[in-house]
């Protein structure tokens, strides 16, 4: 796995993800090596109580961040904290709040998706520290 810098005082990634089923514990695994292969170097902040791990390049979630992996009980989510203002083409995101939009990752096949690591990509350039 290339690197991610965890950043948390309250645990690790698998802490977040551990109360889930296998199947969607792996989902959100090759979400984080997506995260990982496609910016290495980026800052993980895992949020046990919440369920939900960040990524950006510090550890203040609007701020710093550009998204997160959520898992729930029969999909995970990774959300975008800017992504109505991504270019989404296939009409893959979803949300109709100010910023936030998010896609439903129900199997492993969605994750290895172009438009995902696309998404990923563009998300980070919210954020000017993050060279990629």
């Amino acid at each position: 796995m290339a690197k991610i810098v965890t950043v948390s005082k309250q645990g690790t990634f698998q802490d977040a993800i551990t109360s889930f089923e296998p199947e969607i514990q792996s989902i959100a695994k090759a979400l984080r090596e997506l995260m990982a292969t496609t910016l290495p170097g980026v800052t993980e902040v895992p949020w046990v109580k919440q369920k939900i791990v960040g990524y950006g390049v510090g550890p203040k979630k609007m701020s710093e961040h550009f998204c997160y992996i959520a898992p729930f009980k029969k999909h995970v989510n990774l959300g975008f904290f800017y992504g109505a203002d991504l270019d989404d083409p296939q009409s893959i995101l979803e949300g109709s709040g100010k910023s936030l939009r998010h896609i439903k990752v129900k199997t492993m096949t969605q994750v290895k998706d172009a438009p995902l690591t696309s998404l990923v990509k563009a998300a980070s350039k919210h954020l000017p520290k993050l060279k990629t």
